[in-house]
């Protein structure tokens, strides 16, 4: 019998696991995928080029990701951010330089407007609890789509922001609570972090893509990782937990759940989970997104003058582009977002239309040397049969008052992991390191 059993092998199970072996915690990881890293997916091909189909980046205040990089000798650096991007709005490209496009004055002022009340009600957001919060149920109540209506006075500055966060959400605003969006903010610092690449969320890429980090810190314990073990029931015993598959059962004394919390609806728990725990889990659905890859033999757009970036409104059907290319420029890559409904009806034309989709909006943008790419490359987590979606799973109005913390509570003394777990950095890699680690330091408590 293993003294914990982890299920998941993504950043938060590996988190986990790390922490036990160096305690000298026995342990087994199911997974059941046939690779680590969850939703971290780096693509490799023959030709030596790589893609990052998941999670990529990494920035300040990610203070575990930076401390996990120098521990295992894993480089990063930083996202190409120089030159003009473009806004690709109402039928008209313009270039601008900086973190907001050239609008018109009303659109201009409304939108700094929008973004520094949003930013004000968020910073007395307590992340640890955000329902305590003064204001919280009547935010809970509200939609993030709900505030917007009532504070964007233009049509433009609607746009903008719109496109703008469900970047940061992958899903529509109308689909996530205010005072989700308020404590989303808080527990990755602002909104301008979470917005930006220089100082911002985005600031680092990851040497060899952020697969190369996870299979760093699963080196010294891939014996006792499990593929192709998906698992269908975790019951209770007399001495802790037997937890089973289709063709297997491990025994163990804890029990740590490290994976998106709609993939946990399919597991059957003997005793059941509790109402609260499993209404709250019926009422999580994964944010919606696809990313799609134009690789070429050189990051040409640089000597233009480009940053690569690109954001655009409902015409395209990328709300966000940008320079996605190695270290060394060895090739180049841009990289495309296609986010919420425009994700359900990008995937649902055949790969070779979404090429041509692609290659469309590029040339528009970076001009004919963008008709000429090496290979394309899209991929959407969305349908993949252990994500079900990304970034993360979202909290839709009136969940934070009714549900509290019940996610990341302990329960039956089964243990909750994941990103969506964490006070801080929630949705992002940061935050499923950090809930890992707390999660083992639980587990190890216990057994003691």
């Amino acid at each position: 019998m293993k003294d914990v059993i982890i299920i998941g092998a993504g950043f938060s199970g590996l988190a986990a696991a790390r922490i036990l072996q160096a305690q000298n915690v026995s342990f087994s990881i199911l997974e059941a995928r046939d690779r680590i890293g969850g939703r971290v997916y780096t693509k490799r091909f023959e030709n030596g080029k790589y893609l990052d189909f998941g999670g990529q980046w990494i920035g300040p205040g990610q203070d575990r990701m930076y401390e996990l990089c120098s521990e295992y000798g894993v480089g990063y650096y930083d996202t190409y951010n120089e030159g003009k991007h473009i806004l690709d709005l109402n039928g008209k490209i313009k270039k601008y330089k900086g973190l907001i496009p050239k609008l018109d004055i009303i659109s201009l002022v409304n939108l700094d407007w929008v973004m520094r009340k949003l930013e004000r009600m968020a910073k007395n957001i307590d992340c640890s609890k955000p329902w305590t919060h003064p204001k919280a149920a009547k935010w809970d109540e509200m939609t993030l789509q709900d505030f917007l209506y009532k504070n964007c006075i233009s049509k433009t500055c609607m746009k903008v922001i719109t496109l703008a966060l469900e970047t940061v959400f992958a899903s529509k605003p109308h689909d996530i609570s205010l005072l989700h969006a308020l404590f989303y903010f808080k527990s990755g610092r602002d909104l301008n972090t979470l917005i930006n690449i220089k100082d911002g969320a985005q600031q680092h890429r990851i040497e060899g893509g952020m697969q190369t980090l996870a299979e760093k810190i699963a080196a010294k314990f891939t014996d006792h990782i499990f593929f192709n073990h998906a698992v269908k029931e975790v019951e209770k015993t007399v001495d802790g937990f037997c937890v089973k598959g289709g063709d297997f059962q491990i025994q163990g004394k804890k029990v740590i759940i490290a994976i998106p919390p709609p993939l946990t609806r399919e597991i059957q728990f003997a005793p059941k989970l509790s109402v609260t725990k499993m209404g709250l889990l019926q009422k999580l659905e994964m944010g919606k997104v696809g990313k799609c890859f134009m690789v070429y033999h050189k990051p040409f757009w640089r000597k233009g003058g480009f940053s690569g970036q690109a954001f655009a409104d409902e015409n395209s059907p990328f709300q966000s582009i940008f320079d996605s290319s190695p270290k060394n420029e060895e090739y180049g890559v841009i990289l495309g977002f296609t986010i919420a409904d425009r994700s359900v009806g990008f995937f649902q034309h055949d790969k070779k239309k979404r090429e041509t989709l692609m290659l469309e909006k590029l040339v528009s943008y970076f001009g004919e040397q963008a008709a000429d790419p090496v290979f394309y490359e899209d991929f959407t987590m969305t349908d993949e049969a252990w994500s079900k979606g990304c970034y993360a799973a979202l909290y839709p109005k009136a969940i934070w008052i009714e549900y509290k913390n019940t996610l990341s509570e302990s329960e039956n003394s089964i243990i909750w992991a994941g990103t969506e777990t964490s006070t801080e950095w929630f949705g992002y890699i940061e935050g499923a390191v950090r809930a890992g680690e707390r999660a083992a330091n639980e587990a190890i408590k216990t057994l003691i």
